[in-house]
């Protein structure tokens, strides 16, 4: 496999085959990001063991690895070989990484972690900030929704996309956006995290549901566009693959069916938890009634 060093001018990559399709483009700053986070979390599992005695949970921690492999496998793969030259795979890395990467790190219950086991003055600094009223404000999960919203169409129908795709800095910055947001939105659906304003089952369903929209409105924005939104991909004057605007369009479909598919997928076990749950309200329900009548009957 060759090996295509990522620096602040990517140079056009070869055009996209079974052979490049292979290759692994090493991209300093999310690897650096990504070890540093690895290092801190299993760092104050670790402490957290200490401190209660008991193990962090290995169900977490095996899925913060899936995690950050699934961000691997979107930043260094042929995925980011081609970030930067094809729109359809720019929108691929986006789905893993708002869609799939940053719905795993919810699970994996980083905050939880960082607050209950960091030491020192930035543990005190992080919890106090948690408690704060700007700490409740950013749990509440309309705020993850909103920043899920606004953030999905702005950096795909806006000029940013065009300054992302001009300037690499802009475009890791980007990425990490996209595992922010998508973990300050996944948070209140996994519900793994203790929160202050939980959603019930029922509330998880409808949140997710009303997210559609914002993949829809986006995707078919741009799988309708008559002309180019992106005048960087023209500069850089790639001379094979798919037209500018064909190549745009199939970004646009990704994003639209995509999109919708995996929030749809999402609705699955949320769908199921409810009616688990509202079985369960059942049962107690009957079992009340069946002791009042037991009651009434001695009487």
């Amino acid at each position: 496999m060759s090996l295509i060093l990522a620096m602040d001018a990517m140079p056009i990559p070869a055009p996209l085959s079974w052979k490049t399709a292979l290759e692994v483009s090493v991209a300093w700053v999310p690897i650096l990001l990504m070890v540093l986070y690895a290092i801190t979390y299993f760092a104050l599992a670790k402490r957290w063991e200490t401190l209660t005695g008991k193990a962090w949970s290995l169900k977490r921690s095996v899925i913060t690895i899936v995690a950050l492999l699934c961000v691997l496998f979107a930043t260094q793969s042929a995925i980011g070989t081609y970030d930067m030259t094809l729109f359809s795979d720019h929108m691929i890395q986006h789905l893993l990484l708002i869609m799939l990467s940053s719905a795993l790190f919810a699970m994996g219950a980083p905050l939880q972690l960082f607050l209950e086991a960091c030491p020192g003055i930035l543990g005190k600094f992080v919890n106090h900030l948690a408690s704060s009223k700007v700490g409740e404000f950013l749990g509440r999960p309309i705020v993850g929704f909103a920043c899920y919203a606004v953030f999905i169409p702005v950096t795909h129908l806006t000029g940013l996309l065009n300054v992302m795709m001009e300037h690499l800095w802009v475009h890791h910055a980007e990425q990490l956006g996209f595992l922010i947001v998508g973990y300050l939105f996944w948070r209140p659906v996994v519900g793994i995290e203790p929160m202050r304003h939980p959603l019930g089952p029922g509330q998880r369903l409808v949140f997710l549901a009303l997210a559609v929209p914002v993949d829809t409105f986006t995707g078919l924005a741009l799988a309708m566009s008559g002309h180019n939104t992106v005048p960087a991909l023209a500069e850089m004057q790639r001379t094979w693959g798919p037209s500018i605007l064909s190549d745009l369009h199939t970004g646009g479909a990704l994003m639209w069916i995509g999109g919708d598919f995996l929030m749809l997928i999402a609705m699955g076990p949320v769908a199921y938890t409810w009616m688990k749950s509202e079985e369960e309200k059942a049962r107690e329900i009957d079992a009340i009634l069946d002791a009042q009548r037991a009651a009434n009957e001695t009487e």
